[in-house]
């Protein structure tokens, strides 16, 4: 398994931000339909587990919403490692997006 680490800076505070990253999850359960599928999410407090497949990957992962950042990481499976550059770079830029 390949690691996926992704971490992103906001000035929200930590209520805002959770609150924000919980409705991305639920918006890209619609919005990528096509692209992934069974996304799950389970949270306790400002931590959150998260899994789906895409692309014919099972990914599976955490989200940690602090104060002034939110950490994304998670487990790649072998096959994706070439696709890990992309995916850190697509959750960077839609965090970053979400929580400007």
């Amino acid at each position: 398994m390949a690691n996926l680490e992704v971490t992103v800076a906001h000035r929200l505070g930590e209520a805002e931000a959770a609150s924000r990253v919980r409705r991305l999850l639920g918006e890209m359960k619609t919005r990528h339909a096509d692209r992934f599928t069974d996304l799950r999410e389970e949270w306790d407090g400002n931590t959150g587990r998260f899994s789906a497949r895409a692309m014919n990957f099972n990914l599976a992962g955490t989200l940690a919403v602090g104060p002034d950042r939110v950490d994304v990481r998670g487990d790649l499976p072998f096959a994706a490692r070439p696709f890990k550059g992309r995916i850190e770079t697509m959750i960077r830029e839609e965090l970053g997006r979400l929580l400007a």
